[in-house]
Protein backbone atom coordinates (compact mmCIF):
# COMPACT_ATOMS: atom_id res chain seq x y z
CA UNK A 1 0.00 0.00 0.00
CA UNK A 2 1.37 3.39 -1.02
CA UNK A 3 0.69 6.18 1.49
CA UNK A 4 1.26 9.93 1.44
CA UNK A 5 1.91 11.53 4.85
CA UNK A 6 1.61 15.31 4.74
CA UNK A 7 3.48 17.31 7.35
CA UNK A 8 6.07 14.55 7.55
CA UNK A 9 8.67 17.09 8.71
CA UNK A 10 6.55 17.80 11.79
CA UNK A 11 6.34 16.01 15.13
CA UNK A 12 3.51 13.54 14.44
CA UNK A 13 4.09 13.31 10.69
CA UNK A 14 7.73 12.29 11.10
CA UNK A 15 6.95 9.58 13.64
CA UNK A 16 4.04 8.31 11.57
CA UNK A 17 5.93 8.21 8.26
CA UNK A 18 8.75 6.19 9.79
CA UNK A 19 6.29 3.89 11.56
CA UNK A 20 4.45 3.14 8.32
CA UNK A 21 7.77 2.49 6.57
CA UNK A 22 8.78 0.05 9.32
CA UNK A 23 5.48 -1.78 8.85
CA UNK A 24 6.22 -2.33 5.17
CA UNK A 25 4.24 0.49 3.58
CA UNK A 26 5.51 2.41 0.57
CA UNK A 27 5.62 5.91 2.07
CA UNK A 28 5.86 9.39 0.59
CA UNK A 29 6.59 12.06 3.18
CA UNK A 30 5.83 15.66 2.24
CA UNK A 31 6.83 18.84 4.04
CA UNK A 32 8.69 22.15 3.90
CA UNK A 33 11.80 21.56 6.03
CA UNK A 34 14.63 20.54 3.69
CA UNK A 35 16.85 19.15 6.46
CA UNK A 36 14.08 16.97 7.86
CA UNK A 37 13.13 15.78 4.39
CA UNK A 38 16.76 14.77 3.88
CA UNK A 39 16.66 12.83 7.17
CA UNK A 40 13.52 11.00 6.02
CA UNK A 41 15.24 10.16 2.72
CA UNK A 42 18.23 8.72 4.62
CA UNK A 43 15.73 6.48 6.42
CA UNK A 44 14.58 5.12 3.07
CA UNK A 45 11.42 7.15 2.54
CA UNK A 46 10.41 8.87 -0.65
CA UNK A 47 10.10 12.61 0.00
CA UNK A 48 8.25 15.49 -1.55
CA UNK A 49 9.10 19.16 -0.90
CA UNK A 50 5.66 20.73 -0.76
CA UNK A 51 3.92 23.61 1.04
CA UNK A 52 0.24 22.68 0.96
CA UNK A 53 -0.67 25.99 2.59
CA UNK A 54 0.01 27.87 -0.65
CA UNK A 55 -3.50 28.75 -1.91
CA UNK A 56 -2.83 28.32 -5.64
CA UNK A 57 -0.04 25.76 -5.59
CA UNK A 58 0.60 23.59 -8.64
CA UNK A 59 0.25 20.09 -7.22
CA UNK A 60 2.67 17.33 -8.24
CA UNK A 61 1.56 14.21 -10.07
CA UNK A 62 1.75 11.22 -7.75
CA UNK A 63 -0.14 8.00 -7.16
CA UNK A 64 -1.10 6.65 -3.74
CA UNK A 65 -3.70 4.47 -2.06
CA UNK A 66 -4.14 6.55 1.06
CA UNK A 67 -3.35 9.96 2.54
CA UNK A 68 -2.81 10.87 6.19
CA UNK A 69 -3.01 14.64 6.49
CA UNK A 70 -0.90 15.81 9.45
CA UNK A 71 0.23 19.20 8.14
CA UNK A 72 -1.25 22.07 10.18
CA UNK A 73 -0.53 25.18 12.20
CA UNK A 74 -1.13 24.43 15.88
CA UNK A 75 -0.81 27.23 18.42
CA UNK A 76 -2.95 29.01 21.04
CA UNK A 77 -2.02 32.35 19.44
CA UNK A 78 -1.42 33.76 15.99
CA UNK A 79 -2.90 35.61 13.02
CA UNK A 80 -6.21 34.23 11.79
CA UNK A 81 -4.99 34.51 8.20
CA UNK A 82 -2.03 32.24 8.99
CA UNK A 83 -4.29 29.62 10.58
CA UNK A 84 -6.68 29.76 7.61
CA UNK A 85 -3.82 29.39 5.15
CA UNK A 86 -2.27 26.40 6.92
CA UNK A 87 -5.36 24.58 8.13
CA UNK A 88 -8.11 25.37 5.62
CA UNK A 89 -6.19 26.01 2.39
CA UNK A 90 -3.83 23.21 3.39
CA UNK A 91 -6.71 20.76 3.77
CA UNK A 92 -8.21 21.85 0.45
CA UNK A 93 -4.93 21.23 -1.35
CA UNK A 94 -4.39 17.90 0.41
CA UNK A 95 -7.86 16.78 -0.71
CA UNK A 96 -7.14 17.90 -4.28
CA UNK A 97 -3.89 15.96 -4.23
CA UNK A 98 -5.60 12.86 -2.80
CA UNK A 99 -8.24 12.93 -5.51
CA UNK A 100 -5.76 13.29 -8.37
CA UNK A 101 -3.53 10.60 -6.84
CA UNK A 102 -6.37 8.07 -6.77
CA UNK A 103 -6.42 7.68 -2.98
CA UNK A 104 -9.12 5.45 -1.52
CA UNK A 105 -8.86 6.63 2.12
CA UNK A 106 -8.14 10.08 3.56
CA UNK A 107 -7.28 10.32 7.27
CA UNK A 108 -7.36 13.84 8.67
CA UNK A 109 -5.62 14.71 11.94
CA UNK A 110 -7.81 17.26 13.72
CA UNK A 111 -8.04 18.38 17.35
CA UNK A 112 -10.30 18.08 20.44
CA UNK A 113 -9.98 21.88 20.71
CA UNK A 114 -13.17 21.97 18.65
CA UNK A 115 -15.02 20.77 21.81
CA UNK A 116 -13.52 23.34 24.13
CA UNK A 117 -15.73 25.26 26.58
CA UNK A 118 -14.85 27.33 29.64
CA UNK A 119 -16.21 24.68 32.01
CA UNK A 120 -15.57 21.09 33.04
CA UNK A 121 -16.24 18.49 30.32
CA UNK A 122 -15.74 14.85 31.25
CA UNK A 123 -15.74 11.97 28.77
CA UNK A 124 -16.71 14.05 25.75
CA UNK A 125 -18.04 11.93 22.89
CA UNK A 126 -17.60 12.60 19.17
CA UNK A 127 -21.30 13.44 18.69
CA UNK A 128 -21.27 16.17 21.33
CA UNK A 129 -22.63 19.50 19.99
CA UNK A 130 -19.73 21.77 19.13
CA UNK A 131 -19.56 25.18 20.82
CA UNK A 132 -18.41 28.42 19.17
CA UNK A 133 -14.66 28.03 18.49
CA UNK A 134 -12.43 29.16 21.34
CA UNK A 135 -9.74 30.54 19.01
CA UNK A 136 -8.63 30.71 15.38
CA UNK A 137 -6.92 27.34 15.61
CA UNK A 138 -10.09 25.54 16.70
CA UNK A 139 -12.15 27.47 14.15
CA UNK A 140 -9.95 26.60 11.17
CA UNK A 141 -9.55 22.96 12.20
CA UNK A 142 -13.34 22.71 12.42
CA UNK A 143 -13.62 24.20 8.93
CA UNK A 144 -11.07 21.69 7.67
CA UNK A 145 -13.03 18.80 9.18
CA UNK A 146 -16.13 19.86 7.25
CA UNK A 147 -14.17 19.99 4.00
CA UNK A 148 -12.70 16.54 4.60
CA UNK A 149 -15.97 14.88 5.58
CA UNK A 150 -17.67 16.29 2.49
CA UNK A 151 -15.22 14.36 0.24
CA UNK A 152 -17.12 11.09 0.55
CA UNK A 153 -15.39 9.49 -2.44
CA UNK A 154 -12.16 9.51 -0.40
CA UNK A 155 -13.80 7.45 2.40
CA UNK A 156 -12.60 10.08 4.91
CA UNK A 157 -11.95 9.61 8.61
CA UNK A 158 -11.13 12.33 11.16
CA UNK A 159 -9.04 11.78 14.29
CA UNK A 160 -9.05 14.17 17.24
CA UNK A 161 -5.99 13.29 19.34
CA UNK A 162 -5.56 15.03 22.70
CA UNK A 163 -2.30 16.53 23.95
CA UNK A 164 0.49 14.86 21.93
CA UNK A 165 3.80 14.42 23.72
CA UNK A 166 6.96 12.35 23.35
CA UNK A 167 10.57 12.63 22.14
CA UNK A 168 10.78 15.51 19.67
CA UNK A 169 7.78 17.39 21.11
CA UNK A 170 8.41 21.14 20.91
CA UNK A 171 4.99 22.29 22.06
CA UNK A 172 3.12 20.71 24.95
CA UNK A 173 5.59 19.76 27.69
CA UNK A 174 8.32 22.22 26.59
CA UNK A 175 5.85 25.12 26.81
CA UNK A 176 4.62 23.94 30.19
CA UNK A 177 8.13 23.59 31.58
CA UNK A 178 9.22 26.94 30.15
CA UNK A 179 6.30 28.63 31.89
CA UNK A 180 7.12 26.85 35.17
CA UNK A 181 10.71 28.08 35.03
CA UNK A 182 9.63 31.68 34.46
CA UNK A 183 6.96 32.05 37.14
CA UNK A 184 4.65 30.27 39.57
CA UNK A 185 1.88 28.44 37.76
CA UNK A 186 -1.72 29.36 38.60
CA UNK A 187 -3.47 26.90 40.90
CA UNK A 188 -7.19 27.35 40.32
CA UNK A 189 -10.21 25.49 41.68
CA UNK A 190 -7.98 23.70 44.20
CA UNK A 191 -6.00 22.05 41.41
CA UNK A 192 -8.90 19.79 40.36
CA UNK A 193 -8.42 20.36 36.59
CA UNK A 194 -7.61 17.17 34.70
CA UNK A 195 -6.96 16.17 31.11
CA UNK A 196 -5.89 13.15 29.06
CA UNK A 197 -2.64 13.30 27.09
CA UNK A 198 -1.55 10.94 24.31
CA UNK A 199 1.92 9.53 23.72
CA UNK A 200 3.05 10.11 20.15
CA UNK A 201 3.35 6.39 19.27
CA UNK A 202 -0.26 5.82 20.30
CA UNK A 203 -1.41 8.60 17.96
CA UNK A 204 0.66 7.12 15.13
CA UNK A 205 -0.89 3.70 15.79
CA UNK A 206 -4.37 5.24 15.70
CA UNK A 207 -3.63 6.84 12.33
CA UNK A 208 -2.36 3.50 10.97
CA UNK A 209 -5.52 1.78 12.23
CA UNK A 210 -7.71 4.42 10.60
CA UNK A 211 -5.88 4.03 7.32
CA UNK A 212 -6.77 0.34 6.97
CA UNK A 213 -10.02 0.04 8.94
CA UNK A 214 -13.07 -1.24 7.11
CA UNK A 215 -15.59 1.55 6.69
CA UNK A 216 -16.70 2.19 10.30
CA UNK A 217 -20.09 3.27 11.60
CA UNK A 218 -18.88 6.83 12.24
CA UNK A 219 -16.34 9.16 10.68
CA UNK A 220 -14.86 11.08 13.62
CA UNK A 221 -12.86 9.51 16.44
CA UNK A 222 -11.42 10.76 19.71
CA UNK A 223 -7.88 9.59 20.49
CA UNK A 224 -6.19 9.85 23.88
CA UNK A 225 -4.09 7.95 26.37
CA UNK A 226 -7.26 7.07 28.29
CA UNK A 227 -5.96 8.36 31.65
CA UNK A 228 -7.57 11.36 33.33
CA UNK A 229 -4.53 13.12 34.82
CA UNK A 230 -4.55 16.16 37.06
CA UNK A 231 -2.86 19.07 35.28
CA UNK A 232 -0.92 19.74 38.48
CA UNK A 233 0.36 16.16 38.45
CA UNK A 234 1.38 16.42 34.79
CA UNK A 235 3.39 19.57 35.45
CA UNK A 236 5.08 18.26 38.60
CA UNK A 237 6.00 14.86 37.15
CA UNK A 238 7.33 16.42 33.95
CA UNK A 239 9.34 18.95 35.97
CA UNK A 240 10.79 16.15 38.08
CA UNK A 241 11.90 14.30 34.94
CA UNK A 242 13.37 17.52 33.53
CA UNK A 243 15.11 18.22 36.86
CA UNK A 244 13.57 21.63 37.29
CA UNK A 245 11.38 23.15 39.98
CA UNK A 246 7.72 24.01 39.71
CA UNK A 247 5.81 26.23 42.11
CA UNK A 248 2.14 27.14 42.36
CA UNK A 249 0.18 30.23 43.30
CA UNK A 250 -3.43 29.89 44.36
CA UNK A 251 -5.58 32.24 42.30
CA UNK A 252 -9.30 32.52 41.48
CA UNK A 253 -10.08 31.29 37.99
CA UNK A 254 -12.06 34.41 37.09
CA UNK A 255 -9.07 36.63 37.85
CA UNK A 256 -6.61 34.58 35.78
CA UNK A 257 -9.03 34.41 32.84
CA UNK A 258 -9.70 38.15 33.03
CA UNK A 259 -5.96 38.86 33.00
CA UNK A 260 -5.45 36.48 30.06
CA UNK A 261 -8.22 38.11 28.03
CA UNK A 262 -6.85 41.57 28.76
CA UNK A 263 -3.38 40.39 27.69
CA UNK A 264 -4.81 38.99 24.45
CA UNK A 265 -6.53 42.28 23.72
CA UNK A 266 -3.40 44.30 24.40
CA UNK A 267 -1.13 42.02 22.35
CA UNK A 268 -3.63 41.99 19.50
CA UNK A 269 -3.37 45.76 19.24
CA UNK A 270 0.43 45.81 19.04
CA UNK A 271 2.03 45.96 15.56
CA UNK A 272 3.65 42.52 15.66
CA UNK A 273 0.92 40.86 17.77
CA UNK A 274 3.34 39.20 20.22
CA UNK A 275 2.05 36.12 22.01
CA UNK A 276 0.69 36.93 25.50
CA UNK A 277 2.35 35.33 28.51
CA UNK A 278 -0.90 33.41 28.94
CA UNK A 279 -3.97 33.07 26.71
CA UNK A 280 -7.51 32.47 27.92
CA UNK A 281 -7.42 29.02 26.38
CA UNK A 282 -4.14 28.12 28.09
CA UNK A 283 -5.37 29.48 31.42
CA UNK A 284 -8.57 27.45 31.16
CA UNK A 285 -6.57 24.23 30.80
CA UNK A 286 -5.38 24.85 34.39
CA UNK A 287 -8.90 25.61 35.60
CA UNK A 288 -11.22 23.03 34.04
CA UNK A 289 -11.31 19.30 33.43
CA UNK A 290 -11.39 18.28 29.75
CA UNK A 291 -11.36 14.53 28.98
CA UNK A 292 -12.41 12.39 26.02
CA UNK A 293 -14.41 9.21 25.54
CA UNK A 294 -12.40 6.86 23.28
CA UNK A 295 -14.80 3.90 23.18
CA UNK A 296 -15.59 4.38 19.47
CA UNK A 297 -11.93 4.17 18.41
CA UNK A 298 -11.50 1.01 20.45
CA UNK A 299 -14.61 -0.66 19.05
CA UNK A 300 -14.54 0.51 15.42
CA UNK A 301 -10.84 1.01 14.65
CA UNK A 302 -9.54 -1.82 16.79
CA UNK A 303 -7.17 0.63 18.48
CA UNK A 304 -6.34 1.18 22.14
CA UNK A 305 -3.66 3.30 23.81
CA UNK A 306 -0.70 1.25 25.02
CA UNK A 307 1.64 3.80 26.64
CA UNK A 308 0.67 5.07 30.06
CA UNK A 309 1.81 8.51 31.16
CA UNK A 310 4.63 7.39 33.45
CA UNK A 311 6.14 5.25 30.70
CA UNK A 312 5.63 8.04 28.15
CA UNK A 313 7.48 10.48 30.39
CA UNK A 314 10.38 8.05 30.72
CA UNK A 315 10.61 7.68 26.96
CA UNK A 316 10.34 11.43 26.46
CA UNK A 317 13.03 12.51 28.90
CA UNK A 318 15.31 9.48 28.98
CA UNK A 319 15.20 8.44 25.32
CA UNK A 320 13.86 4.96 26.08
CA UNK A 321 13.15 2.96 22.93
CA UNK A 322 9.62 2.88 21.56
Amino acid sequence: MRVLVTGATGFLGGVLARRLKAQGYDVIGSGRDAAKLAALARDGLETLALDLAEPHIALPTIACDGVIHCAALSSPWGRRADFHRANVSGAQNALRLANTAGARRFVHISTPSVYFRFRDQIGVREDAPLPPPVNAYADTKRQAEKLVLAETRLDPLVLRPRGLYGPGDTTLLPRLLAAAQQRALPLMNDGRAATDLTYIDDVADAACAALTAATPQQRVFNISGGEALRVREIAERAAERARCAVSWRRMPAWLVLAYARASELACGLLPRRPEPSITAYSAALFAYTQTLNIDAAKAQLGWSPRVRFEEGLARTFEGAPA
